[in-house]
């Protein structure tokens, strides 16, 4: 005998389908109206203004939400959930409402639409993701599943500049999920990410003498100088086999050009791809301090490895495949790579939660005036993340 619920998740895929078409230009005017915020990650109000919106949206579909201001800057931070007693999340969206471009920018470049491509201030990362994440749910709705499902929905307000604020609250709620989907931009050619690098920001800091340039330089101790060395061994940290890259960034140091300078700093990125890494790196800046080229120096580092690498184990392969196959059944091309950029995939994936990246919309140039989202990825999209939903809830089904 066929129970009520196999009968419900037996629905035709083209169904779904359908709905998500008919709704194609619901998400171009949300697109549009959340773009058109400004939400730079030091405008509070226009983050604000960016949870409001999918708070009243979340709230509509039946999820409990709450707008928390998390950290010395009151960092806005969205969280909504539907929740089956006793039962972890059966997944953990995950986005940010944040972008890199300052306030201003919408006035500059609003909300467009060349072509196949929409064009504004977070298009792709990650506006087009909060969107996937906000349509899947009102479709899984709509179409009877989300009951069937544990979700928890978690939006913050400060990805751009490290997730200070957000980081435990972030962790804390993927210990409590069974997986976790981040809604980064999807690469084009449908390409998702498993691995990504973890890092940090080293700053060193060198400390000598002044003294005149022409008259009597033997009395100074050349900051510049000593930084130099110093850089040269930072950057021989390139040169090995296990993918970690520490790249000299920003350097200062001098004043006038007769003056043997006292202070010269340089500015550190450095990825690692494995987390055995991050003990070598940070020893190694500690103890660069300990062997100045130049008698008299003084060397002074700060910084360290913040953001753990997201490393794939088996469970996030598994749920790899289950995506995998999905978008295959409806005709995409799947891929997935490893990149050296961060999100907060990497921290809930450091938790031990299977992590797949790169679930929102399909796009690229981030952080660029060009950047742009595939209008024809929409569909596709928020077609694969509800069918994907679908078959976990339906697994909970048979389960019970």
């Amino acid at each position: 005998m066929v129970s009520q619920a196999e009968t419900l998740f037996k629905k035709s895929d083209s169904n779904m389908k359908h709905y998500i078409e008919t709704r194609h230009e619901k998400f171009v005017t949300d697109f549009q109206t959340i773009v058109n915020i400004d939400s730079s990650s030091d405008n509070k109000d226009g983050i604000e203004k960016v949870a409001r919106f999918f708070e009243d949206r979340f709230r509509n579909i039946g999820l409990d939400t709450e707008i928390s201001f998390l950290g010395k800057n009151k960092v806005p931070c969205l969280y909504a959930e539907h929740k089956q007693e006793n039962k972890p999340f059966d997944i953990m969206f995950l986005g940010h409402m944040d972008t890199v471009f300052p306030t201003g920018e919408v006035e500059k470049r609003p909300f467009s639409i060349k072509g196949n491509k929409a064009f504004g201030p977070g298009v792709c990362d990650m506006k087009g993701g909060l969107l996937v994440v906000l349509h899947v749910l009102e479709t899984l709705k709509h179409e009877g599943i989300l009951d069937s499902l544990s979700v928890c929905v978690a939006f913050n307000g400060d990805e751009e500049t490290g997730s200070n604020a957000s980081k435990e609250w972030i962790m804390s709620t993927a210990k409590k999920s069974l997986r976790t989907f981040v809604f980064e931009p999807c690469r084009p050619g449908y390409r998702f990410v498993l691995q990504r690098k973890g890092g940090g920001w080293f700053h060193v800091i060198v400390k000598g003498q002044e003294a005149h340039a022409g008259a009597d330089p033997e009395k100074g101790i050349n900051a510049v100088v000593e930084l130099a060395h110093k850089i040269v061994e930072i950057n021989k940290l390139n040169q090995n086999n296990t993918e970690t890259s520490a790249q000299v960034t920003v350097v200062t140091g001098g004043d006038k050009v007769n003056i043997i300078p006292n202070r010269a700093e340089a500015s550190v990125d450095v990825r690692i791809l494995k987390i055995e890494e991050k003990e070598r790196i940070e020893t190694f800046f500690k103890t660069l301090t300990e062997h100045p080229y130049l008698k008299g120096s003084e060397i002074t580092i700060q910084g360290s490895i913040k953001r753990p690498p997201m490393e794939p184990g088996d469970a996030t392969y598994k749920l790899w495949e289950l995506i995998r196959s999905t978008g295959k059944k409806i005709g995409l091309p799947m891929e997935w790579i490893s990149t050296g950029g961060c999100s907060d995939g990497n921290y809930t994936s450091a938790t031990g939660t299977p992590t797949i990246d790169g679930m929102g919309i399909v796009g690229a140039n981030s952080h660029r005036a060009d950047e742009y989202a595939a209008l024809d990825s929409i569909d596709n999209m928020v077609l694969l993340v509800s069918q994907v939903c679908r078959a976990i809830g339906e697994e909970n089904e048979l389960r019970r």
